[in-house]
C-alpha cells in the first residue's frame, strides 16, 4: 500500500488553520506513516506525544542520521560543513549553542526594548509619511527584525536586499537542490567575509564575540560564519512572517484586534503574543527527527533509522490541551504552546522574537487605528511553498 503524502496544503478560505487532514489524523491516527521528500516517516500529531518525543534523547536532530526527513537532494557532508548547530546533537550542539547563548538571555534582550521601540516608531513614521496603500511586508514587517538582528550581529543593514533574497531561496521548499545550495553558499561567503573583517577590527556585536572564540581556538572561522548564517536567517525571516501574518489574522478578527489597540497593559500584550504564536505556527512543515534507538508509542515501534515529523501547527491546536483550539482568543493562557519547540533544541532566539512582537503588536495598531486590508483576502499570496509560512505581500491602507 502506498504511504500517503504528508499533508501541507491549507484549506481554501482558512489560511490560518493547519491542513484539515492533520486534524483528522490527530483525532483518529495520532501516530501514522506519511511520505515527505520521497521518504517515509512517522507523523506525530498530538501535543503530549510531541513534547515527550522532543525531549527524548533517542531522537536525533542531526540531519546526517539515516532516515532523517531532509528536503535536500543529497545528504550533508559527514564532517558537518554546511549545517548549523540546530541540526546537530549534543555534545556538539550544546558546545556551539553556549557560544551564542549570552546575547539572547532575557535580561540582555530586555535591555534592547527601547532600541526596538525606536526602530518600530521610526518605520511607522515612514509609513504614515509615505504612499497609501503600501505593502506592509516590504515597508514594515521585514525591516523591523532585519534592522534588529543586523544591529545585534554586526551586519550592515545596507546589504538587506542580498541576504533577504538568498534567505528566501534557501527556505523555499520548491527550490531545486542546486538553487538552495547556491543561496547557502552566497550567505556563507558573505558571513565569512564579515567574520574576516571583524577578526581585524572587532566591534561590540555578536559576530565580533564569535571572532574572539576563533582567536582562542574554540571555533573555526568556517563555524563562526555558519553560525552567523543561521542567526541572520532565523533572526529576520521568522519574525517578519509573524508580524505580517499576525497583523492579517488580527484584521480578520476585529474583536481581538481591539484588545491590543485599546490596552496599555504589558501583561495583556505579552499574553496576546503567546496566543498569536500558538494560533499561527509559521514553522508549518514540522520539526523533523531521526530515531536512534527503538521507541514504543501507541502500540507502534519507531525503529532506529526511521524518520519522525512533529508538526507544531497541529500540536498547538490539540483540543485536549487548548479549549476551542481553532479560535483566536487573546485572553487565553497559551504559554504552553510549542511554537518554539521543546527540549534542548527549543528556539535560542525566542526572547528576542517575543520582545519584537510585543513592541510591534502594542504599537502599530494604536498608532494606525484604521489600518485595514487594501485588497481582498483571496488576493493575498500565502507562502504555501516555504519552510516558514506567511504572506509574500500584504497591501494595507488606513
Amino acid at each position: 500500500m502506498t504511504t500517503p503524502a504528508y499533508p501541507m496544503t491549507r484549506a481554501t478560505g482558512c489560511p490560518f488553520d493547519p491542513p484539515p487532514q492533520l486534524r483528522e489524523l490527530q483525532a483518529e491516527e495520532p501516530l501514522t506513516k506519511v511520505n515527505i521528500f520521497g521518504k517515509d516517516a512517522w507523523l506525530v500529531t498530538r501535543y503530549d506525544d510531541q513534547r515527550t518525543l522532543l525531549a527524548d534523547p533517542r531522537l536525533s536532530s542531526d540531519v546526517r542520521q539515516p532516515g532523517y526527513p531532509s528536503p535536500t537532494g543529497e545528504p550533508p557532508r559527514k564532517d558537518g560543513v554546511g549545517i548549523g548547530f540546530i541540526l546537530m546533537d549534543d555534545p556538539e550542539h550544546a558546545r556551539l549553542r553556549r557560544m551564542v547563548t549570552a546575547p539572547f538571555m532575557i535580561k540582555r534582550i530586555e535591555a534592547m526594548r527601547a532600541g526596538v521601540q525606536q526602530i518600530v516608531d521610526g518605520l511607522i513614521d515612514d509609513l504614515l509619511a509615505g504612499p497609501n496603500p503600501v505593502d506592509l511586508v516590504e515597508a514594515f514587517a521585514l525591516p523591523v527584525p532585519s534592522l534588529v538582528i543586523c544591529r545585534l550581529l554586526g551586519v550592515p543593514y545596507a546589504d538587506h536586499d542580498f541576504f533577504q533574497q538568498n534567505s528566501k531561496n534557501l527556505i523555499r521548499m520548491s527550490a531545486a537542490p542546486e538553487e538552495r545550495a547556491a543561496a547557502h553558499g552566497n550567505l556563507a561567503t558573505y558571513l565569512d567575509n564579515l567574520v574576516g573583517e571583524k577578526l581585524e577590527n572587532p566591534a561590540d556585536d555578536l559576530l565580533s564575540g564569535l571572532t574572539e572564540r576563533v582567536k582562542a581556538g574554540e571555533l573555526t572561522r568556517q563555524d563562526a560564519a555558519g553560525m552567523g548564517v543561521l542567526l541572520l536567517l532565523a533572526g529576520h525571516e521568522t519574525t517578519a512572517n509573524m508580524i505580517a501574518l499576525g497583523t492579517l489574522a488580527l484584521l480578520e478578527h476585529p474583536d481581538q484586534l481591539a484588545v491590543l489597540r485599546e490596552t496599555d497593559d504589558p501583561k495583556v500584550v505579552a499574553g496576546a503574543v503567546e496566543e498569536l504564536l500558538r494560533y499561527l505556527n509559521i514553522t508549518h512543515n514540522g520539526r523533523r527527527r531521526a530515531v536512534l534507538e527503538d521507541i514504543e508509542l501507541h502500540g507502534h515501534v519507531l525503529k532506529a533509522g526511521d524518520g519522525v515529523i512533529l508538526p507544531n501547527d497541529i500540536g498547538n491546536r490539540d483540543p485536549s490541551v487548548f479549549a476551542d483550539p481553532d479560535a483566536l482568543d487573546l485572553s487565553r493562557d497559551a504559554r504552553r504552546h510549542v511554537a518554539f519547540g521543546f527540549g534542548v533544541h527549543q528556539c535560542l532566539g525566542q526572547p528576542l522574537a517575543r520582545l519584537e512582537l510585543q513592541v510591534v503588536y502594542s504599537t502599530l495598531y494604536r498608532r494606525i487605528p484604521t489600518l485595514r486590508r487594501a485588497v481582498g483576502l483571496e488576493e493575498i499570496p500565502f507562502k504555501h511553498d516555504g519552510a516558514v509560512y506567511g504572506v509574500y505581500s500584504l497591501p494595507v491602507t488606513w
